[in-house]
């Protein structure tokens, strides 16, 4: 097993201060549970904030890194400033609420962003320094979402996974973020990004779309050209380790004492941190329902509601705390009696056996967040519950939901379906609550933390090394190509020369394109053949008055040389065209914003002004419609750049090649660029010794890669330094 670089935001321990001593404990929890093996086994490490060391002497600071240095833990401290800014600020103000879909609660101005990329660049830095060839490196979670595509600047070789422990949000949620596009790249810096649900790998994929162009499978995205793969991995908790606790004899006695002092009384059970994701107003506004519609339960239900402290510094966690005590001062002062409250409100921290011994006492169990990536505590009632008893009422919008179909499924921003649900766990019958909770254990036992961290590693360290010939990009083209004496340069036009335009009539050249053309073709050695798609009336009130050769419709039409007759090429058929045609057009209808082009002998289906996810699933779908329909056809069906091209068969501008270079004195170096799938087929068709360059993201066989437009002309522009 390769050693482990794990990264995160906490290191998985807590420094306890207790008059002169000093020591380093190992926390509970899912995450430090879970990587805890693979950690040990690898011999790796583990990267991250040890929490406040600021108050300790010098001599208790060396003993604090002497224990973490044991436990393989390596420290980044922050200080006071960043915790406030990096962490309390853009993470837990932005960040946080925006994935939980609450826009509201983002402050106005972005004002912690800075502090929160540096922070993330220190992490890097550090990971950096520790890493030896062969490492893997897992980083945790979005406080450092920079991470990955920094550590892929540093280390481009590096096997990096990335895992997003909170929801990833819809498109148009995570569009309306200033910094959505940083973010975004510094995910797709990781060879493997893991989400906890396939909805939000669906959703991470639209943002991919929508903000960075990248259409793509949705569990496969060329980016940089390299392969990042994005998948769904359930998180699963510890589940021996709860079902042993709550058959404890110390949880036992507790559940006893619990079960007694709520005689006669039916136990409702909430456990969550104080959070305004975890939907606990609503919960008591549902337990109040109940009580309000339903007489007979007053004084024999007692909800008992755990709220962990959490994030106390944050002024919005402070104000959601005042919420949630005046409404279970509301709900007792209505419903209460000298003897007994309906609520039971504990705002302190329990430990695992004191909260497998609630999970064991309760008969039903209400997690109902308004939106959770996970949540683990519907998974540690179920496991902690042996006796196959106990009902849990769980919201849609938990992760978990995905899972555990044996709960009663709940929407939690809908009160009396939620008060509903509460009634029908209390009144369900023993037999259908031991098959429910017997299907749910089945699945939390199966899928254990345990489990979904060798899943993810498996896929991780099993994907196929980072190429390198990636890597190669303008300086070594550009050396070789100043390094030959004649030049025969091949060129794509749209996505090449030019980036792409809404409509084709908009990406005319501009006036720089030409200048730099014309001084190509200018220097001595250098011939230049614009090889495109574009019609060829297009090309030619375009780029007619220069000195270059004009390859039009993907080489059906050619003119090598300004003045001569342009050329189709023989034989072609396309009798199919007036078949294709009301196909497309009726498509092309159903879709706003889409429009069909037609050339000579093909035609083309346009969606760039059509939303990028709708465009995405429906230009799939022509495609297998027309391959379906028009199957046997002398026609080839090729996805572009926002277009659906239809061409005839056999005809692509690999020909071009041997009209285009047909004179080229000895010793020329035949250069093509281009940047989709109709300029592999010129890459294919260059002489042994040529250069083929990739402009973009896309799988490609050119040798070399840029990045787009930008690039390739100051490549052009430095064939011409001296």
């Amino acid at each position: 097993m390769s050693r482990l670089l794990l990264v995160s935001n906490r290191l998985p321990v807590t420094v306890k201060v207790e008059k002169d001593t000093v020591s380093v404990v190992r926390s509970a929890g899912g995450l430090a549970t879970g990587l805890r093996r693979p950690h040990e086994r690898s011999g790796g490490l583990w990267i991250g904030w040890p929490g406040d060391v600021s108050r300790l002497s010098e001599s208790q600071r060396a003993r604090v890194d002497e224990q973490l240095a044991e436990l393989r833990c390596v420290p980044l401290t922050l200080s006071a400033s960043e915790v406030s800014r990096y962490y309390e600020g853009y993470s837990n103000r932005v960040l946080w609420p925006l994935c939980h879909y609450m826009l509201d609660r983002i402050p106005r101005q972005d004002r912690d962003w800075e502090v929160y990329r540096k922070v993330n660049e220190r992490f890097a830095d550090l990971v950096a320094k520790h890493y030896q060839p062969g490492d893997t490196i897992w980083v945790h979670d979005y406080q450092l979402m920079l991470v990955p595509g920094m550590l892929r600047q540093r280390l481009p070789g590096a096997r990096i996974g990335y895992f997003h422990h909170i929801p990833f949000p819809s498109s148009e949620i995570f569009s309306t973020l200033p910094r959505r596009h940083e973010l975004l790249k510094g995910l797709l810096g990781a060879d493997l990004i893991g989400f906890h649900t396939v909805s939000y790998v669906r959703h991470f994929s639209g943002a991919l779309l929508r903000q960075l162009g990248l259409d793509t499978d949705i569990d496969r995205i060329i980016w940089e050209g390299r392969d990042v793969r994005v998948a769904a991995f359930p998180m699963g908790i510890d589940a021996q380790a709860f079902e042993s606790l709550a058959g404890d004899a110390g949880a036992a006695a507790e559940v006893a004492q619990l079960r007694k002092s709520a005689e006669g009384q039916r136990i409702l059970l909430g456990i969550d941190r104080l959070d305004y994701t975890k939907g606990i107003p609503r919960r008591l506004l549902a337990v109040q329902r109940v009580l309000e519609r339903t007489p007979a339960w007053r004084g024999r239900l007692r909800f008992i509601q755990v709220a962990v402290p959490s994030r106390t510094q944050v002024e919005a966690y402070a104000n959601y705390r005042e919420l949630v005590d005046e409404l279970v001062g509301r709900i007792n002062g209505t419903y209460g009696t000298v003897h007994n409250v309906p609520v039971h409100y504990l705002y302190r921290s329990f430990n695992e056996r004191q909260l497998a011994a609630l999970y064991r006492a309760a008969d039903v169990m209400l997690v109902t967040p308004v939106r959770d990536g996970m949540n683990l505590v519907a998974k540690e009632f179920c496991a902690a519950r042996p006796d196959d008893d106990g009902v849990l009422v769980l919201s849609e919008f938990a992760g978990a939901a995905a899972e555990l179909g044996g709960a009663l499924i709940v929407n939690p921003y809908d009160v009396d379906n939620m008060a509903d649900a509460i009634e029908k766990a209390l009144g369900m019958a023993e037999e259908e609550r031991a098959t429910r909770m017997r299907t749910l254990r089945k699945q939390v036992k199966s899928r254990d933390v345990h489990w979904w961290t060798s899943s993810f590693l498996d896929r991780l360290q099993g994907l196929p090394p980072v190429s390198e010939r990636a890597e190669a990009g303008a300086p070594e083209a550009l050396a070789r190509m100043k390094q030959a004496p004649r030049l025969q340069l091949l060129l794509d036009y749209d996505g090449t020369l030019v980036g792409y335009a809404p409509r084709p009539e908009l990406a005319a050249p501009d006036a720089e394109l030409k200048a730099l053309l014309a001084r190509l073709v200018a220097k001595p050695g250098v011939s230049v053949s614009i090889v495109s798609g574009r019609p060829k009336e297009t090309l030619e009130e375009w780029l007619g008055d220069l000195r270059v050769g004009l390859y039009a419709e993907h080489g059906l039409w050619s003119r090598p040389k300004p003045g001569d007759d342009w050329r189709m090429l023989e034989g072609v058929n396309f009798d199919w065209k007036e078949r294709v045609r009301p196909e497309l057009e009726a498509f092309s209808a159903r879709v706003p914003g889409s429009f069909v082009e037609e050339k000579t002998a093909s035609l083309a289906w346009h969606y760039r002004l059509v939303d990028a996810e709708f465009g995405a699933l429906q230009s799939r779908e022509l495609r297998l419609y027309l391959a379906e329909k028009f199957a046997g056809q002398s026609m080839d069906i090729l996805p572009g750049d926002k277009v659906v091209e239809i061409r005839p068969q056999g005809v692509h501008k690999g020909r071009v090649v041997g009209e285009a270079t047909r004179g080229a004195a000895p010793g020329s170096l035949v250069v093509a660029m281009g940047d989709d799938r109709t300029d592999e087929d010129l890459f294919a068709c260059i002489p042994k010794g040529g250069l083929t360059i990739h402009a973009g993201n896309k799988p490609t066989r050119a040798a070399f890669r840029v990045k787009g437009p930008a690039e390739v002309r100051a490549l052009l522009a430095g064939v011409l330094e001296s």
